[in-house]
């Protein structure tokens, strides 16, 4: 279809739109009403979808997206009065695009930024497509800052947030040219790092021990040594060891008191 054949058929599409909307508002049958406005609606389902459509890829499926675009177009038909505007596209387009907007505010980010970041990162990243398209080129942050008329430092600040609506892959290397990813960075499991705050906690509660208790606790817990084992070193019996063991863990318990019990889980 070429540039004039397309224009012709929004500008039927158009007057089409307000005569059946004119219609529907003179209607007294409410029936037919609503059949005409449904008429409207369908006439006008590809304007909703292209909005939904500039939104796809940022971690909403496109199907929840087109349910809330044709949503806000249903509403815009019924509130729509043709004794206003004959331009009801004029009037649909900022109350799709509102809705659509809000649902990405309330449900697509993974890190919910301040609202002023989410308000401006829409309109970066809608900048950045138009820019792109007519510039030939990726445009710069100044050029993006210019265009919408914005602080460099805001830009900056919302280009960053570009990220927030879906989580960065693991996969993703490090930088293009090193085959590290960023999931190679991360430990395994955090049980290091769980052992090293129980050293941090334990360390001092133990070394106020008297120096046969802290002789068990090395003997059952790091070298894991028997109670019948340690008993038989230290010349007393098993009975003996388990009561000492657990006076021990008993005095540790109070030494550390309920707050540092918490952090270690125990």
């Amino acid at each position: 279809m070429s540039i004039r054949q397309l224009s012709s058929a929004r500008l039927h599409q158009r007057r089409q739109t307000a005569t059946l909307l004119r219609t529907a508002d003179t209607c007294e049958d409410v029936l037919q009403r609503q059949e005409l406005r449904h008429e409207a609606i369908l006439l006008n389902l590809e304007v909703a979808r292209s909005i939904a459509a500039r939104y796809a890829g940022r971690g909403i499926p496109t199907d929840d997206l087109e349910q809330v675009a044709c949503a806000a177009l249903v509403r815009a038909a019924a509130d729509f009065d043709p004794k206003l505007s004959n331009e009801f596209i004029a009037y649909a387009v900022p109350t799709i695009r509102g809705e659509v907007k809000k649902h990405f505010r309330d449900c697509g980010w993974t890190i919910r930024p301040p609202r002023r970041v989410q308000e401006l990162q829409a309109s970066v990243a809608h900048a950045r497509a138009l820019l792109q398209q007519s510039l030939g080129r990726e445009p710069t942050l100044e050029e993006v800052a210019d265009d919408i008329g914005a602080d460099l430092d805001q830009v900056i600040e919302a280009a960053a947030a570009d990220g927030c609506f879906t989580p960065t892959s693991l996969d993703r290397p490090v930088t293009q040219l090193s085959d590290l990813t960023i999931g190679d960075l991360l430990p395994a499991s955090s049980s290091g790092f769980d052992a090293a705050e129980a050293r941090v906690l334990l360390g001092p509660a133990i070394r106020h021990l008297p120096p046969r208790d802290r002789r068990i606790l090395r003997l059952r817990f790091f070298e894991g040594r028997t109670q019948q084992e340690i008993g038989d070193e230290l010349g007393v019996t098993q009975m003996q060891v388990s009561r000492l063991l657990t006076r021990i863990l008993r005095d540790l318990r109070r030494a550390l008191g309920p707050e540092s019990l918490d952090a270690l889980g125990a």
